[in-house]
């Protein structure tokens, strides 16, 4: 599978995720040379996806780190169990343990909780290497982008009380970043960087026939043609391909054959999250919008 940039464009359109050469070469080169992948681009446009799709291609275990504001080393990283920590100190004392005694086994690793960073360590030391995805880095605070750098520079982590692990052996890491923004030189340098742009007609029209083949022809066409014509508006937040295919299939459970302006209308939520964009699309805008991605749609029989 990682022998060619075509294996990995190959094994990707064997997961139902339709992804350009660009694409294809990245994930090839992450994987043949160890390195960590920075995919940057708008919400919604795949970047969650491709840790998913490459943890089924590769039989591997995904662990995630989805990222937030205030995240820090005891939930990305490891805590210690400090009940445990306390109901073994109790057991220790009754029994007529030593201070020394004491201290030495209250930080063993008996009592370290492994979060998702430790876990991937551990599980690439034990020979099954992970699909580490550390998604959304940019809501992350920028004190936990430099605790990251040792990671993704050595692949080891370093714990007061126990000393530094590491493995020879890294997970495959996924980093992900709707830009929100900007993240430090330093991390970006440890990483391959690929930019995930919205589709184009042809692409998104792909990934619809692949995510709902049952579709009616007509109905992807003119779905993807609206989308399309959609995110040429000034909208606060353009629909992503997630919100494509959740159009797609709120059509397809509404067994609709064709786009009409009434269903367009009913179901603008779909696709659109924030009232200011659904409320630009006035009747009159909305009936403009509806005939254009038609008359696309029928240019496009061929595809």
């Amino acid at each position: 599978m990682v022998q060619s940039v075509d294996s990995i464009q190959q094994a990707l359109n064997q997961q139902d995720y339709v992804a350009e050469r660009g694409l294809a070469t990245a994930v090839f080169l992450s994987l043949k040379l160890g390195k960590p992948l920075f995919l940057e681009g708008e919400a919604g446009v795949g970047k969650t996806e491709i840790a998913k799709v490459l943890s089924r291609m590769l039989n591997a275990d995904l662990i995630r780190l989805q990222c937030y504001e205030g995240l820090n080393a005891s939930s990305a990283l490891y805590e210690w169990n400090y009940a445990y920590q306390l109901l073994h100190l109790r057991l220790l004392e009754a029994s007529g343990a030593g201070r020394d005694a004491m201290e030495a086994e209250l930080f063993s690793r008996r009592f370290l909780q492994s979060r998702p960073l430790l876990q991937a360590i551990e599980a690439s030391i034990a020979g099954k290497p992970p699909v580490l995805l550390i998604d959304e880095i940019d809501r992350a605070d920028e004190e936990f982008e430099a605790f990251l750098l040792e990671l993704l520079s050595d692949f080891q982590v370093t714990i007061p009380e126990l000393g530094t692990i590491k493995t020879d052996q890294p997970p495959v890491v996924i980093v992900t970043s709707n830009r929100t923004r900007e993240v430090h030189d330093a991390l970006k340098r440890r990483c391959l960087y690929y930019w995930i742009d919205y589709p184009s007609f042809e692409k998104e029209l792909r990934i619809v026939r692949a995510k709902a083949p049952d579709i009616e022809p007509l109905l992807a066409k003119q779905i993807t043609a609206f989308i399309q014509e959609l995110r040429q508006l000034d909208l606060f937040k353009a629909p992503g391909v997630a919100e494509t295919l959740d159009w797609t299939a709120a059509l397809v459970a509404l067994d609709q054959r064709a786009l009409t302006l009434d269903v367009v209308a009913e179901t603008l939520g779909v696709i659109l999250k924030y009232q200011d964009d659904i409320d630009m699309l006035t009747p009159d805008a909305l009936q403009a919008l509806h005939q254009r991605a038609l008359v696309q749609a029928q240019d496009v029989q061929g595809v």
